[in-house]
């Protein structure tokens, strides 16, 4: 029992700053201002799923996966890095032709780009969620499993933030009004542009140095 606490505090503690749902969500919003109530809240759903998924499959499978492409983590970095950095620039210069509220509501169709990948599910989150899944312990099937399901456990407390934390961004920022909320998006994007550089660097100083 033990054991099956310490992974599920493992996997959650573990990815809960690098996901970091609470710092992603006035993204979230700035995201989908485009959108009614009902298609936010079906977002914020359809991310949490994706996001579940995506880590289940990186905790589980992505070791293997990256082994079988000839991949390193420093390479995911370096490229979801990338991806990041993109996500943060135009989210940065978003309304500069026109405003948020002069944008008339979509379908829900970017749950995957950019509000699951890399917005919520990063190279960071990625690389963790690998890095956990590289570590599983050796050990008897039935107490591999039940740690297994630990982990799974920890991942669907992850989703279940995630979705509190979107589904309620609208509220936690109506109170800012929409020069407040837009301050705060404008920062968050700037900080994400960061993030995305931080990530590249990290990963360009984790590639084997070519010998002179």
């Amino acid at each position: 029992m033990n054991d099956m606490v310490d992974t599920f505090l493992l996997v959650y503690l573990g990815l809960f700053p690098i996901v970091n749902p609470i710092g992603a969500a006035p993204i979230f919003l700035g995201l989908t201002r485009h959108c009614t109530d009902e298609q936010r809240n079906r977002l914020a759903a359809r991310v949490a799923f994706n996001s579940f998924f995506m880590l289940l499959g990186s905790l589980f499978a992505g070791s293997y996966v990256l082994e079988f492409f000839g991949i390193t983590l420093p390479i995911v970095r370096l490229a979801g890095g990338l991806v990041v950095t993109a996500a943060g620039w135009n989210l940065l210069q978003a309304g500069d032709d026109q405003t948020f509220g002069e944008q008339e509501p979509k379908p829900p169709s970017e749950a995957f780009y950019p509000l699951t990948m890399p917005l919520t599910v990063g190279p960071g989150s990625i690389a963790i969620a690998i890095t956990l899944g590289s570590q599983r312990p050796r050990t008897s099937l039935p107490n591999l499993a039940f740690l297994g399901g630990a982990a799974v456990a920890g991942l669907i407390a992850i989703a279940a933030t995630i979705y509190l934390c979107y589904r309620f961004a609208e509220g936690t920022f109506r109170a800012l009004g929409e020069d407040g909320t837009d301050v705060v998006v404008r920062l968050s994007a700037f900080i994400l542009l960061c993030i995305g550089f931080q990530i590249m660097w990290s990963g360009y100083s984790g590639l084997p140095r070519m010998a002179g």
